[in-house]
């Protein structure tokens, strides 16, 4: 497995050793050793799986008290992947970084708590699986507006499609005390 190199500290863009013949191919989708190695510590204890359409913006979502770490894959389709750097008091605090995945390279990425997460769909379906560090509870998700000015994401699309929470999500400026240091 490779780590690709990128512009913010904290996320970690995985590229694993795909073994293909003439029957398609082979990868390991996890392997706390082989991870490990590569700076993804956390102890995963739930697996969520997403399907979406073409055009689909689900986020920007994350966790608090203590805050959720992702490893994000995309077994079926083609994703743009978006990391906001929530940290308060990081000296990147508010900028994002986008990365593709799809079901071809299958790279993943490793999103550490502090950070928000969201993605659009660029084929026509995306099956998008990913592990969590810590449970899902709705009492402790929070999100921040997909679209907000002060963050400037360049999302590949127009005219998304996004659930009624996505479209209330508060800008960044709204939330920032309720943030990780």
């Amino acid at each position: 497995m490779k780590t690709i190199e990128h512009r913010l500290s904290g996320p970690l863009l995985l590229e694993p050793e795909i073994y293909r013949d003439e029957r398609g191919y082979f990868l390991e989708a996890y392997n706390r050793v082989r991870y490990a190695e590569a700076g993804v510590t956390v102890d995963f204890v739930q697996d969520n799986h997403s399907r979406s359409v073409r055009s689909t913006v689900r986020g920007l979502h994350f966790q608090v008290d203590p805050g959720q770490a992702k490893l994000v894959r995309v077994a079926r389709g083609a994703i743009w992947d978006v990391v906001v750097d929530i940290r308060r008091t990081s000296a990147t605090f508010g900028e994002w970084e986008a990365f593709e995945l799809d079901d071809v390279g299958q790279r993943q990425l490793y999103v550490p708590i502090g950070f928000a997460h969201g993605f659009c769909v660029l084929s026509d379906v995306a099956d998008v699986c990913y592990k969590v560090s810590t449970y899902y509870d709705a009492g402790k998700e929070r999100g921040i507006a997909w679209d907000d000015p002060s963050i400037g994401i360049a999302w590949p699309l127009r005219g998304p499609l996004l659930s009624a929470r996505d479209r209330a999500n508060p800008q960044l400026d709204e939330v920032v005390t309720t943030l990780p240091e």
